[in-house]
Formats: structure tokens, sequence, C-alpha cells
């Protein structure tokens, strides 16, 4: 966990702003979910394989499928969110770098 909201705050939008299709501005409801997520005790790594996964299984969609819209808020990414904190993934940081290196994000500074 980070050691301030401050520093947890920026971690992930700067994750966020990265992604393909998302927007490049955030939202007064995407800072309120993100002081969820601090409160809850959500893990920056658990955010960040969060937005990865979903990142990867809308990259995965079949050729021939309905076209997805942008992603528009940081709350699209809830259900993965939650997905990992019910049922962490065993694979830890090794398959952290693999969703990285599946959506092309570089590592988040230390």
């Amino acid at each position: 966990m980070a050691a301030d909201l401050t520093t947890y705050r920026q971690a992930i939008l700067d994750i966020y702003l990265r992604l393909p299709d998302t927007p490049r501005h955030i939202s007064r409801c995407d800072l309120s979910l993100v002081n969820q997520l601090w409160e809850r005790n959500v893990s920056l790594d658990t955010l960040e394989m969060a937005l990865l996964l979903a990142t990867a299984r809308r990259a995965q969609r079949p050729p021939d499928a309905m076209p997805l819209g942008p992603v528009r808020s940081l709350h699209y990414y809830i259900p993965v969110i939650e997905e990992l904190i019910q049922t962490p993934l065993s694979q830890g940081q090794a398959y952290l770098d693999y969703l990285r290196r599946k959506v092309s994000l570089p590592p988040r500074p230390s």
C-alpha cells in the first residue's frame, strides 16, 4: 500500500491515463472512486492488475465482435477489481509483468 493518499492516487491515475481507450482527463467521480479504494485498503498491485487484465480482455475480443466504445471512467474497472479482491491471482508479480507486456505498459516506477 502506498504511504499516503496522494501517492496512491497519482500511481493509479498514471496507469489509468496511459491505457488505450481511456480518457485523457480525470473526473471528480474517478477521484472519489480512488478515495474509496484507498479507504478499503485495495493495494496498488491489485488495482494495476485489474486495469491491465480488463484492458487485455478487451484486446482479446474476437475480430468479428461488435467494437467496444472507449472507457469513459475508472468505474469501468470495478467488476475486475472486485473479482481480484475476491479471488486474488496466485501468480502475483510474474503475471503483473506479463500483463504489462501484453498491454505494452512500462512498469510502474517504484
